[in-house]
C-alpha cells in the first residue's frame, strides 16, 4: 500500500506532467503549424517527459488535443458563464476580447473538427447564451430572429477572426490592435439592431 503523502506526490506530479504535455503540444503547433502534424513522440521529447507516458496518460493524439482543449478553454467558459444575463452588446463584447486574449482553445477545437472528431463544442454556454438570445429576439433587438442561425454566426465569425487575425492584419496593412478595434465594431454592428 502506498502512504498517502507519497500517493498524492504522485498525484501532483501526474498533474503536472499531463500539463506539461498539453503545454508542449501547443507550443508545438504554434511553431510547426498544422500541417506539420503533431507526433507524440516529439511532444513527449518536448515536455521532457518519458515518451512513454505521453500514450500512457493520453494514448492518441486526439485525446491529448481533447485534453488540452478542456484544460485551455476554461477561461472562455467562465467568461461565457458569467457574461451571461448581459446585453448582447457586452456579452459580443467579452466573448471577442477573451478570445483573443485566449486563442488556443478556438485553434485546438478548430483542429479537432478538421480532424473529424464531433465531440468539440464551440458554443460556449450554449443553452443561456441560447436564451439570452431567444430573449432578445422576442424584444426585436437582434437582426433577424432566427436564433440558432444567429448564435452560428458569432460563432463563425469570432472564430474565423481569432484564427485569421494575424494574417488579415498583414494582408490588409494594419497593426492586429487597430484591427482588432475596428472587427469589434463590426462585430457589434452585425448582431445588435441599432437603436433609433
Amino acid at each position: 500500500m502506498v502512504p498517502a503523502r507519497e500517493g498524492a506526490a504522485r498525484g501532483r506530479d501526474r498533474d503536472a506532467t499531463e500539463e506539461s504535455l498539453r503545454a508542449a503540444a501547443v507550443a508545438l503547433l504554434r511553431r510547426g503549424g498544422v500541417l506539420a502534424g503533431l507526433n507524440l513522440r516529439q511532444v513527449a521529447d518536448e515536455a521532457r517527459v518519458n515518451r512513454g507516458l505521453v500514450y500512457q496518460y493520453f494514448g492518441s493524439r486526439r485525446s491529448l488535443l481533447r485534453s488540452a482543449l478542456f484544460h485551455r478553454s476554461r477561461p472562455n467558459a467562465e467568461d461565457a458563464v458569467d457574461a451571461a444575463g448581459l446585453p448582447l452588446r457586452e456579452r459580443l463584447a467579452r466573448l471577442f476580447w477573451t478570445s483573443l486574449r485566449h486563442p488556443e482553445p478556438v485553434r485546438l477545437a478548430t483542429l479537432l473538427v478538421l480532424d473529424g472528431d464531433d465531440r468539440p463544442r464551440v458554443l460556449l454556454n450554449r443553452g443561456a447564451s441560447r436564451e439570452d438570445l431567444a430573449a432578445e429576439a422576442a424584444r426585436g433587438e437582434l437582426p433577424v430572429e432566427d436564433v440558432e442561425a444567429v448564435q452560428a454566426a458569432i460563432a463563425s465569425t469570432i472564430y474565423g477572426y481569432t484564427l485569421l487575425r494575424e494574417h488579415l492584419a498583414r494582408e490588409i496593412g494594419l497593426p492586429e490592435e487597430e484591427l482588432d478595434k475596428r472587427m469589434a465594431e463590426c462585430v457589434e454592428a452585425m448582431f445588435t439592431r441599432r437603436r433609433d
